[in-house]
């Protein structure tokens, strides 16, 4: 019998609250387990293409700038190919991003990279595809296996958030590297993700004096 969203949801929370005492008391101060997926795949890559080394804020002012010159068929690789690096640039993309978003729609465009079928294959496998587009490196193609296919056991030892909260919670002196990350994070398993997003949400709790 197939287990729910819901139900997978509690499980995970409970085999992490039970493997380690950290995390059950910040599942408790944070609740239950919330993710709405990304489901427009392409979408979402080239959304974190433009997001790279930019404030939050002004990553969603060039999202809502890309958006507005597909309106109202869509964004899709085809409209973007149609688009010139300087009505990209015209957005407030960079001429290196404009680069990476315009090799990302020719591989998709092509099929070289099918994101209809890429939930098919193994998170390395996924990893490995997406990391041959120009600007998509290890983290940008984790945070896709997390966000817009749902894989449950990924661990971004790479992300800063995820470093940061882990030397907050455990107490660390100083940022852990990726060794000492994978040996904190070894109870999590198969729930990386989901303790990763438990991380994150950790770093927006309010701070408590000492």
């Amino acid at each position: 019998m197939a287990v729910s969203h819901a139900n997978r949801n509690q499980i995970a929370q409970r085999w992490i609250g039970k493997s380690d005492p950290v995390m059950r008391r910040l599942i408790s101060q944070v609740g239950p387990f919330e993710l709405r997926l990304e489901r427009d795949r392409f979408w979402a890559l080239a959304r974190s293409i433009v997001s790279q080394q930019i404030s939050v804020g002004a990553a969603r002012t060039i999202q809502g700038r890309l958006k507005q010159l597909f309106a109202p068929e869509g964004f899709s690789p085809a409209g973007l190919l149609r688009l010139t690096p300087e009505e990209l640039r015209a957005c407030g993309i960079s001429r290196q991003k404009s680069t990476y978003l315009l090799d990302l729609a020719e591989k998709t465009h092509s099929g070289e990279i099918e994101l209809r079928r890429i939930g098919r294959l193994s998170d390395e496998q996924v990893i490995e595809r997406l990391t041959q587009v120009k600007g998509i490196g290890r983290w940008t193609a984790e945070m896709f296996l997390i966000f817009s296919l749902g894989r449950l056991d990924v661990l971004p030892v790479d992300d800063l958030g995820v470093r940061n909260a882990i030397r907050l919670l455990y107490g660390l002196a100083e940022m852990p590297d990726k060794a000492t990350c994978i040996q904190i994070a070894s109870p999590w398993r198969p729930y990386a993700s989901i303790a990763s997003w438990y991380c994150w949400r950790s770093l927006e709790l309010p701070k408590t004096s000492s």
